[in-house]
């Protein structure tokens, strides 16, 4: 036998101001004794996931040996397929059935709580009391976060459907006996399954639960993004992006930022059939590991200062819906991808279209300038951070706004930021014009900064609250 050397892959390490690192939230069975629920766990590969999940035996009806991929796992594939590095996962219970009855409210609030808890009872500070969501608290590396299992959780009933292969006549001929052949693999009946379609009030229900972990981004988590699967509509509209208007799941340009829009949130559609989706209902994989994979990949190779969209996807075979993309640059599928993260095929194959968040708000639409500020807010983090307990006057302002100022140059250097200059690039000011006496007094130290973003038109500027305000929960910065 052949001996082959191959040069490994040197290992990512674990780092806060990593932008490529995404936690994955949901159900999924584990492999093993060890205890997994609810337990964050670090994989840099796909292998490490295989070997602790047992993704793959999610039971297609309640009572039967049929099993299927789980979605969370699907998601996680996708990610790294698609050159994801590094994924956090978060098991929060086995899957339920695909093949199931409308659930009862309750059974349906106690999958949502897993996932997505109520607040009552949870604190920041202590471990103890972390369920879903709220571990994004103690997993500071993430800067992305997928709840793959959402829009089930307000699908329609699946009608099941028929599994037995029809059996046709074959003419009787003389064939060599073959014992060792393998049988054919049983028809589980997978593609006659529909993927989770959900009508209004379903609709209604999932965008509630979007906003809910927007408001818990906005409050706990403002350098982490929130990458989604925009479901399938039971009847397709068609005007994609007028029917999420005017049920409220987005909102419209300029308003308040409501139900799924958010500078937070980045939704991603159609749903995808790839080569290796037939483990899954309809063949389908939700597109919210896809695009995080791309997103994660491109952070690697050209900085999270740059913009997605283009990137190529190879093992996209079609999609549900299928987008009618070129035909127009005023047709309905175009006017979706300036909300939503699109996938569409073009000359070169399937590709990302579009790379923006779900901001009613322009200046915050561009994906890479939402990204871009997270990234600044995790480095600005890691500037304030050691200086916690430092006396508060003159002599710390000046130095963290110079560290700020190296940190924005370095920015700028690489491409990141606008302007002919520095100076145009970005301002920051962290003096008594930024700060009151109840400030001072408080132990809270306030930075300005404003900045350009390459793709953006309007300066964006974020205030940075380093003290006393930090541990009592207020946002670390607010936008302006």
């Amino acid at each position: 036998m052949p001996l082959v050397f191959e040069t490994a892959a040197r290992p990512l390490q674990a780092s806060p101001l990593r932008t490529d690192v995404v936690c994955f939230i949901g159900h999924v069975a584990q492999r093993g004794a060890e205890p997994l629920l609810q337990r964050p766990l670090a994989l840099d590969s796909w292998t490490d996931f295989d070997r602790l999940y047992d993704w793959r035996s999610r039971p297609l009806r309640a009572g039967t040996p049929e099993r299927c991929a789980s979605t969370l796992g699907a998601a996680v594939r996708s990610f790294f397929a698609n050159g994801g590095r590094r994924a956090i996962v978060v098991r929060t219970g086995d899957p339920w059935p695909v093949l199931e009855a409308a659930p009862a409210p309750a059974l349906r609030a106690s999958r949502l709580a897993a996932v997505l808890p109520d607040s009552a009872g949870w604190s920041p500070f202590d471990a103890s009391s972390w369920r879903g969501l709220f571990h994004l608290v103690g997993v500071e590396e993430a800067a992305m976060v997928c709840l793959p299992d959402l829009p089930e959780l307000w699908a329609l009933p699946s009608p099941t459907p028929a599994t037995a292969r029809p059996s046709l006549p074959l003419p009787e001929v003389f064939v060599e006996c073959s014992s060792d052949e393998a049988p054919p693999e049983p028809d589980l009946g997978l593609q006659r399954i529909a993927a989770p379609r959900l009508d209004a009030d379903g609709y209604a229900g999932w965008a509630a639960a979007v906003g809910r972990v927007r408001d818990f981004l906005a409050r706990h988590r403002r350098d982490c993004l929130f990458v989604a699967a925009l479901p399938i509509a039971g009847v397709p509209p068609a005007d994609p992006l007028a029917a999420l208007l005017a049920s409220g799941v987005l909102a419209g340009n300029g308003s308040t930022a409501d139900g799924a829009s958010s500078a937070f949130v980045q939704l991603a559609a159609p749903w995808l059939r790839t080569r290796v989706s037939d483990d899954l209902p309809q063949r389908l994989v939700s597109p919210d590991g896809v695009l995080a994979g791309l997103i994660a990949a491109n952070a690697l190779a050209n900085g999270t200062f740059r913009s997605a969209a283009g990137m190529l996807v190879r093992d996209i075979v079609e999609a549900e819906p299928m987008p009618a993309w070129g035909l127009s640059p005023d047709g309905p599928w175009a006017r979706l991808a300036e909300r939503v993260c699109l996938f569409a095929p073009q000359p070169d194959g399937w590709a990302l279209q579009s790379d923006v968040s779900t901001s009613p708000i322009r200046a915050w639409r561009a994906g890479q300038a939402t990204r871009l500020m997270a990234s600044v807010l995790r480095a600005a983090r890691g500037i304030g951070e050691p200086a916690l307990f430092e006396a508060n006057g003159p002599a710390l302002w000046t130095r963290l706004r110079r560290q700020m100022e190296s940190l924005l140059l370095d920015y700028w250097r690489a491409g990141g930021l606008g302007g002919a200059s520095p100076d145009e690039a970005f301002e920051v000011r962290c003096d008594m014009s930024t700060m009151t006496r109840n400030d001072l007094d408080a132990g809270r130290v306030i930075a300005r900064v404003s900045l350009l973003p390459v793709a953006s038109v309007d300066r964006i500027t974020v205030s940075m609250v380093l003290g006393a305000a930090e541990r009592s929960g207020v946002p670390l910065a607010e936008t302006a």
